[in-house]
């Protein structure tokens, strides 16, 4: 595991945030989102169209005028890309060699 299988993409916090809630509901509205992570419009904006060019994301409108509304929905390529991003940062996190070598380096 090295650095470089982290996906460039979801590094952002905020991507991978927007990401993490998107894989648990089947599609979200805009605002719901925006509220969940406590982002301005345009934050928001900005990090959902970089998710979306990427391919992990799809979106919708629907209503005319006020209604208008706007859904996310992660597609497959972009739920793939979670789960190998956070294998990787699990692989991190984890340490390299077994406890046992762990606690004869200690000593």
């Amino acid at each position: 595991m090295t650095l470089g299988d982290l996906n460039p993409v979801l590094v952002s916090p905020k991507r991978l945030a927007a990401m993490g809630i998107l894989a648990a509901v089947k599609k979200i509205e805009f605002g719901h989102l925006r509220d969940q992570l406590g982002l301005s419009d345009s934050d928001l904006s900005k990090q959902l169209k970089a998710l979306t060019d990427a391919g992990y994301l799809t979106s919708k409108r629907t209503g005319k005028g006020r209604t208008r509304k706007s859904w996310f929905t992660i597609t497959d390529a972009g739920r793939a890309e979670l789960d190998a991003h956070a294998a990787a940062l699990q692989l991190l996190v984890r340490p390299a060699v077994p406890d046992a070598q762990l606690s004869d380096m200690a000593d």
